[in-house]
């Protein structure tokens, strides 16, 4: 849908969602934590950070390329209730 409006879902106001940062040496077990949860059911490790390059989101796309994730210019989209 977002694609057909021409929107990147990246750049959508969301709810109800959390992104963790966590060393890796404990990312399995806090997983497993959130799993246990009603609410993380569907919990999945979605990316790793590494020293460089610094400061940069590479979004790695279906097709195996990748993407500069660059940071929001403006505002949110709002949110319609």
């Amino acid at each position: 849908m977002c694609e057909i409006l021409g929107l990147d879902p990246l750049y959508l106001a969301n709810e109800g969602k959390v992104v963790v940062v966590i060393p890796r040496a404990q990312a399995q077990e806090a997983l497993a934590a959130m799993r246990k949860h009603e609410y993380g059911a569907e919990s999945a490790i979605i990316g790793e950070v590494f020293e460089a390059p610094r400061e940069t989101v590479i979004l790695q796309t279906a097709f195996g390329g990748e993407r500069i994730v660059d940071m929001l210019v403006g505002d949110q989209l709002p949110r319609i209730c």
